[in-house]
């Protein structure tokens, strides 16, 4: 039986026999030097015997003892009296072989430069170094997918899967699922769309990548939410969209009266079913004066409703896009929230003059797929599957949410509970302005509590502090052992700041440090 290092000399005495043609016992050189530089063979390597990899690749000895005598001359491989022939941990860096001849593979820059845009990017990412656990925000969860159901719907599917299927999309997705999900938003979102107007996109970042780049020229300006989701900042940042944050109170995105006309909006990017992070719905009035607004300054509405479908009272929030008839609102959802985010589907209602360009312009980008997994999609919508698993979901969400609500009321205060907007995934915990919220969520994350400062979603300085606290992917009967977690750090921090509110003796008190004033 060969070795792995055989069959990558063979593999490199292939590829080295036109563009390095010589001697046998030179290509064997070249491949073991080229692989000992490129780190295919790894320094501290033990390599095999001349006479055992000479059987391996069946070629003479004396072939492989000249390709070893040359490496050992330049420094490449060292003999070991009784121990055998290795690669030192020191290897040549100049990158060419004996006769000068360039490397094929070269060494990779120390260091790269990236553009400036790219550097913005990196500075600001928001991609948190684990997505489950408590209390990750914005996770749903994952574990109480019906994948019975599903592995059904696929598997008959794909036995009579058609060939269209299987290439490249060119309608904007699976026209199934475009007419399901056409239905669905009109009942569950009172949403006024065909399935012609529907794009699907994989997942709500390439959706906003998609805007921003087609309605949005360099320098270009766009209205976000102070504080907005980071996602959506990074996106328009990154395609040169200049990004105006507007403050957001208990009505949503307030805009000013009389905007400016040199600096209109291009595009106004608001969540009014749920504000995220705050959750604050945006009201009637609110809703009116934004479409006001973009139909006088040439704007577009982007209507992100990431997380609708789970409120745990009252009625449903319609969407602002069937508000009226030909409005400038372009709509987008996402199953990432109620079937889980690694699918990696959204979808977009796009107005009809925006629908068949944009479309052929996401099947430029993009070149769109997942044609089987769309289709088990719209099954799944079409037998009654998506609908039934929200409503299971919007009990169990009821139930942790409720459980982490009644946590901080009795441990912290209710002066600790943000806005309760009786929607979403997450809840805000409110802190002291005294504790570094980001500081905090870090100390936490060592100790594999799972926050997101609220202070990191504004771009002006922040003027509240706390944590967001996701509730969808931790069991009830997990949510207090970790909540203790919390309420551990922010007495530590509480006492270290010397001065303690009346409102944070009650954190002491759960040590016994301080009786409860209650």
């Amino acid at each position: 039986m060969r070795s792995l290092l055989s069959d990558l000399i063979l593999q490199r005495l292939t590829e080295l026999s036109d563009a390095w043609p010589g001697t046998l016992n030179k290509r064997v050189y070249q491949a073991l030097q080229q692989a000992i530089f490129d780190g295919s063979i790894a320094p501290g390597s033990r390599l095999p015997a001349s006479r055992d990899l000479a059987k391996e690749l069946d070629i003479s000895r004396n072939t492989v003892l000249a390709a070893y005598e040359q490496l050992q001359a330049e420094g490449y491989i060292q003999t070991r009296t009784g121990s055998g022939t290795f690669v030192p941990a020191d290897l040549p860096k100049d990158g060419v072989i004996a006769d000068k001849t360039p490397l094929r593979c070269a060494p990779v820059r120390s260091h790269v430069s990236l553009s400036k845009r790219g550097s913005q990017l990196l500075t600001r990412t928001g991609v948190a170094s684990h997505q489950w656990g408590a209390f990750m925000p914005g996770v749903p969860d994952v574990t109480k997918f019906p994948h019975d159901i599903w592995r059904k719907l696929q598997n008959r599917l794909s036995r009579r899967l058609p060939p269209e299927f299987l290439t490249y999309s060119r309608h904007g997705g699976c026209p199934q699922l475009q007419h399901a999900l056409a239905d669905y938003l009109r009942i569950a979102r009172s949403v006024d769309c065909t399935a012609d107007q529907i794009l699907i996109t994989a997942g709500t970042h390439q959706a906003l990548d998609l805007l921003a780049k087609m309605l949005c020229d360099p320098g270009d300006v766009a209205w976000i939410e102070e504080p907005s989701y980071w996602g959506i900042r990074n996106v328009l940042t990154i395609n040169g969209v200049d990004i105006q944050p507007v403050p957001v109170d208990e009505n949503g995105l307030n805009p000013p009266d009389s905007p400016p006309q040199d600096r209109a909006p291009k595009l106004i990017c608001v969540t009014p079913s749920h504000h995220y992070p705050l959750g604050s719905v945006m009201s009637l009035a609110r809703r009116q004066k934004i479409l006001a607004i973009a139909s006088q300054q040439g704007s577009w509405v982007v209507e992100d409703d990431y997380d609708s479908e789970f409120r745990y009272s009252g009625s449903p929030i319609p969407a602002l896009q069937g508000l009226s008839s030909d409005a400038p609102v372009i709509y987008i959802g996402t199953f990432s929230k109620t079937l889980y985010p690694a699918m990696r589907i959204s979808y977009v209602v796009l107005p009809r003059p925006l629908a068949s360009r944009l479309k052929i312009a996401h099947s430029e980008l993009y070149r769109a797929g997942n044609g089987l997994t769309q289709l088990t999609l719209a099954e799944f919508i079409r037998e009654g599957h998506y609908a039934a698993h929200i409503r299971r979901m919007r009990l169990l969400y009821g139930r942790r949410r409720n459980a982490l609500i009644r946590l901080i009321g009795q441990e912290l205060g209710p002066e600790f509970l943000c806005e309760n907007s009786n929607a979403g995934l997450h809840l805000i915990l409110s802190l002291p302005d005294s504790i570094d919220d980001v500081a905090l969520s870090a100390e936490l994350e060592q100790k594999k509590i799972l926050t997101r400062p609220l202070s990191a979603y504004y771009l002006r300085p922040a003027p509240r502090r706390g944590l967001l606290l996701g509730y969808g992917c931790v069991p009830e009967e997990e949510i207090e052992t970790a909540f203790r977690h919390i309420v551990e750090c922010l007495r530590h921090r509480l006492q270290a700041g010397g001065a303690i509110p009346g409102a944070d003796n009650r954190v002491l008190a759960l040590q016994g440090d301080l009786p409860d004033p209650a």
